[in-house]
């Protein structure tokens, strides 16, 4: 996992808005900024904040800038959080979702804690891939970096997601340097013996603008990135690692998608927004 890549203006990725089918743009969709663990990595080791009532975007609006967002020609969507489960009436956000023309991939990056009890009724609803994160399979390490989690609680919901019989499931695993360390090494053990994807993402140093490709994944290529993230209160960011993002409650779900495509940069500067508000985790 070597190659670190820093932040630094640049030429703009070649991406365009298109009017037509639906291409392999993405939109990452964070519905919540709630969570129900308090990971360290995070940028509030309290725990996620919540926005107060009213703030988030309703289902109805989720549904319309997606809808809005494929007629650009974006093709795929992934639900994150914070975490998504927790936010309520998730199973039918999906189903509604999943009823959009031409939407062709609508995927979820989940932490597990609650996927035993969603896992079914998620794949019942259109969800047709998901990515849990599991960087650790030691009890007390993972209750150290979640902030009290119980890991046996997740490795139940990567149990009930492999028998829901998702079209892909994949394992996210974060490293400080290497697949080769321990945790990492058992992590991938793990998902062999369940013939379970795994990717490893070393930690990024988001605060200097650091970061490093995705070993099993297609991130960290900001010259062909074709992917916009919407905050769970309605703004669009064009890059997650760049503070700039366009609200559609100022510019419209229109206005606000053309403006974070027109402005995405070749690489990200810096953020200080909160990281579950846009799905960093994702």
């Amino acid at each position: 996992m070597n190659g670190v890549m820093t932040y630094e203006r640049g030429a703009k990725p070649e991406w365009s808005i298109g009017h037509g089918s639906p291409c392999s743009a993405s939109l990452c969709l964070s519905v919540t900024d709630a969570c129900n663990l308090r990971c360290k990595d995070y940028k509030y080791p309290q725990g996620a904040m919540m926005f107060r009532r009213g703030a988030l975007l309703s289902f109805k609006e989720i549904v319309a800038l997606t809808r809005q967002a494929v007629g650009f020609g974006i093709g795929k969507v992934r639900l994150t959080g914070g975490e998504p489960l927790v936010r309520w009436g998730i199973v039918r956000l999906v189903a509604m979702l999943r009823e959009i023309p031409g939407l062709r991939d609508l995927a979820m990056t989940s932490n597990g804690i609650l996927l035993s009890s969603f896992a079914r009724d998620l794949h019942r609803a259109g969800l047709g891939r998901l990515n849990i994160s599991l960087d650790t399979l030691d009890p007390k390490r993972f209750r150290e970096q979640s902030g009290g989690g119980n890991l046996r609680k997740v490795l139940a919901g990567i149990d009930a997601a492999v028998a829901a019989g998702f079209e892909t499931l994949k394992l996210e695993c974060v490293v400080e340097t290497s697949p080769d360390e321990t945790d990492a090494r058992l992590v991938a053990g793990f998902g062999r013996e369940r013939g379970i994807e795994v990717r490893f993402i070393r930690r990024r140093d988001l605060r200097q603008g650091r970061f490093w490709p995705v070993c099993g994944g297609d991130g960290a290529h900001c010259h062909r990135c074709d992917r916009l993230r919407v905050s769970c209160d309605g703004r669009v960011f064009p890059c997650l690692l760049d503070d700039q993002s366009f609200s559609i409650k100022r510019y419209g779900m229109d206005g606000a998608l053309r403006l974070a495509v027109g402005h995405k940069p070749a690489t990200g500067l810096r953020i200080d927004v909160p990281h579950d508000a846009i799905g960093a985790n994702a």
